[in-house]
């Protein structure tokens, strides 16, 4: 196998018995010259080879045979005929509890999980504390799991699959079993992968979602391949396949678009300050001027849970100055991602020519970033916020940048059918013929 290439599946079939009856089956061990099964092929000549650090897509109906694919490829199930080879170590996050011991305790199942993937005891031990802290399931790690929720299940599989640095990582829609938060942080680790050079194949009805991570992309139908190319070009011949109707370009689509004007002013006074993070999946910076709080709020300063799209919306960011010189000139500004981990929109106040000052050290300062936002498609969002100053060389210096500072729930009023809509008006023009 080429030093390029990862995963090579060659001719793969994979076929089943079927037995209608129970009985049939001893029939079949007993009377072998003759059949009392029905044979269903689940994968049919498939062929296909995967390059270092390509992220590939797998898309298709419920029974085309994406997860026997991904089964074989793991080595879970043996292929009829054909062979697969795989160059790597190999992570997979498989329907949900695969690979547990339901009796063993999470941290059981982490070292289980762990030396399977073929890692040492010593370093399962240096990333024990990682992997639990990145479940974030608490005193349940030590609790049968049982025990688990169907949530906390996906928690501990995910964060062990991806905390132990594979070189391979496939991944069959298990992530929408998890909560919001918990999605957006997948996500994030999903894109370090994909940036270390991570080879992964990935199974998901989501469109979108393949169109906007993968490179490449497979359409199967009946175990066979239709499509193997370009991850739209799949995606679009697979929609139209379903829908059954011709492909149509979609305007707009998959664009990523600002959210238009963003001013910034600072509250100096009065309202005590924002006293809580309400998530943090990353933090990084000197931390010499540092976030202590974030809140939502709407125009007429009421708190939000959940946010409607093409509204108003006021993000209220408080600052503690620990070490930086007080005057010194400072630069805020947010992020604004999908649950893809896709940067939609950011914004700062340098760009929006504000003057954001540390305070003396020891205080604290709020400042309210006013948001106008787009008709954005309803569901799961993200604010990640950031702080920096220059240093004497005219160098920025990150200050303080937490990842997913809050996740909310956008609503809508209309319908979004692609990322966002974009406000428009149609006019008819009269028949010039009509003028005469």
């Amino acid at each position: 196998m080429s030093s390029d290439i990862a995963i090579r599946v060659e001719g793969v079939s994979k076929s089943f018995k079927i037995y209608n009856r129970p009985q049939d089956r001893l029939k079949q061990s007993l009377l072998r010259w003759r059949q009392y099964y029905s044979e269903f092929k689940a994968l049919d000549e498939i062929s296909f080879s995967v390059n270092k650090g390509q992220t590939i897509g797998i898309i298709g109906r419920n029974g085309s045979g994406k997860s026997t694919l991904l089964e074989v490829i793991c080595g879970t199930l043996t292929p009829t005929t054909g062979k697969v080879e795989v160059k790597g170590r190999l992570a997979a996050l498989l329907e949900l509890g695969a690979g547990f011991n339901p009796e063993f305790t999470g941290k059981e199942n982490i070292y289980l999980n762990a030396a399977v993937l073929g890692l040492t005891g010593e370093e399962i031990r240096d990333k024990y504390e990682q992997i639990t802290a990145f479940a974030e399931i608490g005193d349940f790690i030590d609790q049968p799991v049982k025990t688990y929720s169907s949530g906390m299940y996906v928690r501990l599989a995910f964060a062990i699959q991806a905390n132990v640095d594979p070189e391979i990582l496939i991944v069959d829609e298990a992530l929408s079993v998890g909560d919001a938060y918990f999605v957006h942080k997948c996500m994030l680790r999903f894109n370090q992968l994909r940036e270390r050079g991570t080879t992964i194949l990935f199974v998901s009805h989501d469109s979108t979602a393949v169109k906007t991570l993968c490179d490449h992309a497979v359409w199967l139908e009946d175990g066979r391949i239709m499509y193997s190319g370009d991850a739209s070009v799949a995606v679009d011949r697979y929609l139209a396949a379903v829908k059954k109707q011709p492909i149509v370009m979609d305007f707009a689509s998959d664009k990523e678009q600002n959210g238009g004007q963003t001013e910034e002013q600072v509250s100096r006074g009065g309202a005590l300050g924002e006293t809580i993070i309400p998530n943090i999946d990353r933090r990084l910076g000197d931390q010499r001027c540092e976030f202590i709080g974030l809140g939502m709020f709407d125009e007429n300063m009421q708190r939000l849970l959940t946010v409607e799209n093409d509204s108003l919306l006021i993000l209220r960011l408080t600052i503690r100055n620990n070490s930086l010189e007080e005057g010194r000139q400072l630069v805020l500004g947010y992020c604004l991602r999908n649950h893809r981990g896709v940067d939609l929109a950011s914004n700062n106040s340098t760009v929006e020519d504000t003057n954001i000052t540390a305070p003396a050290v020891g205080d604290q300062r709020t400042v309210r970033i006013y948001i106008q936002l787009p008709v954005l498609h309803p569901g799961s969002y993200s604010f990640s916020i950031t702080m920096g100053y220059k240093l004497e060389n005219g160098v920025m210096q990150d200050s303080d940048s937490i990842t997913n500072a809050v996740v909310f729930e956008m609503t809508s009023r209309r319908t979004v059918h692609v990322l966002m809509s974009l406000d428009s008006s149609f006019e008819v023009e009269e028949d010039e013929r009509t003028l005469l």
